[in-house]
């Protein structure tokens, strides 16, 4: 992510070093729990260009900010911690491996957002549809 201060002020968010921190560790790294998140962003602390100490709940705001705004999707899958990548647009979908629980991004159904045709129910217009696949990843169905 080349110019971090520019994307966070076209989304009307000041660019702090704990929000470009949490953007570059899901840059380099995504479908991760706020713990790794957290993790990642320890990392960056004691380097150069250090960010100053992020607190668990400074890290939950950051992350609640960011996806306000449109540029940190969570994904809940069930059983499971939230998981946190970078907002694509392209309303893809998950698989979850059932044993080791790695997270594979697979392409929208249809190819146009919300990628399922939602009955019309009261007026309600969908914009975004979510879809887990649950099963095992190639690794793991190998060793069965």
């Amino acid at each position: 992510m080349s110019d971090l201060t520019a994307l966070l002020r076209e989304r009307g968010l000041r660019s702090t070093p704990h929000r470009r921190a949490v953007l570059h560790a899901l840059a380099e790294r995504p479908h991760v729990t706020a713990n790794e998140v957290a993790s990642a962003v320890a990392r960056t602390a004691s380097g150069p260009g250090a960010v100053t100490e992020l607190s668990r709940q400074g890290l939950y705001n950051v992350l609640e900010d960011l996806r306000r705004v449109g540029l940190v999707r969570s994904i809940e899958p069930a059983g499971s911690p939230a998981l946190f990548e970078l907002q694509a647009g392209d309303n893809h979908h998950h698989a979850i491996c059932r044993s080791c629980g790695a997270v594979q991004d697979v392409p929208c159904s249809i190819g146009a957002a919300p990628c399922l045709d939602a009955p019309s129910v009261g007026g309600f217009v969908p914009d975004e549809a979510e879809i887990v696949f649950w099963g095992r990843c190639a690794a793991c169905a190998a060793s069965l």
